[in-house]
């Protein structure tokens, strides 16, 4: 069988992250670091030629993807279209908080003071589930919400391309990394946080999906 190939990167660095404040539905700009962040992948992804070019429908998604686009030197594509699947978690009343602060009040009743210590003990949904949990509101998606979005989006992408195109998608560090937590096969480490800029290989196989490459921020073309 065929398979499709999607080019999953993170956006450019914002200043939320430049921060380090919780950024999962809230939005900020692009830094001037997370504009060069994207111009770089695009170099780096310069000579490929995309069949369709998606992104969250975030502003810091969008605008990374139209730099990629735009330094393409092969695809004819200007705009990439809006998903809300692919948009990153929605954090709830954490949106906007200190990051360490976050994580430290969603696992402190699990004997967890980070969120890299939350996915060592227990899993990447396991702390969608518990910051759902510790949210006095119940706003934060736990990992059935979180899933539900997003498998619509794999739905969307093989059922509006071809098996065998190469697609660019441009999303969010967590949902990269729970992406490659569920069907990674456990073979990369996800206690640390994908890079901005970075990209992952994902391969589309009829109902399945592999990773080949995860958090690739090296220089040089990708393939």
């Amino acid at each position: 069988m065929t398979k499709t190939t999607v080019y999953f990167v993170r956006h450019g660095q914002t200043y939320f992250n430049r921060y380090n404040r919780m950024q999962g539905w809230a939005d900020s700009p692009l830094t001037e670091q997370g504009i060069l962040d994207a111009n770089k992948v695009g170099q780096r992804l310069a000579q490929i030629k995309f069949d369709q070019a998606y992104c969250s429908d975030t502003g810091r998604a969008r605008s990374t993807a139209r730099l990629i686009l735009k330094a393409n030197a092969v695809s004819s594509l200007n705009e990439p279209i809006e998903t809300p699947f692919f948009r990153e978690e929605f954090y709830g009343y954490f949106e906007g908080m200190n990051s360490p602060e976050a994580w430290y009040l969603t696992g402190a009743g699990h004997d967890s003071k980070t969120y890299a210590e939350i996915i060592s003990n227990y899993s990447i949904d396991a702390s969608k589930d518990f910051m759902k949990q510790a949210d006095p509101f119940h706003d934060a998606e736990n990992s059935t919400e979180y899933w539900n979005r997003l498998l619509l989006g794999f739905d969307m992408l093989r059922r509006d391309n071809p098996a065998g195109a190469k697609i660019l998608l441009v999303s969010h560090g967590t949902t990269m990394r729970s992406i490659v937590g569920k069907f990674g096969q456990e073979h990369f480490d996800l206690t640390k946080s994908p890079r901005n800029g970075s990209v992952t290989k994902l391969l589309l196989e009829g109902s399945e999906v592999h990773v080949e490459y995860y958090n690739r921020i090296d220089e040089g073309p990708l393939e």
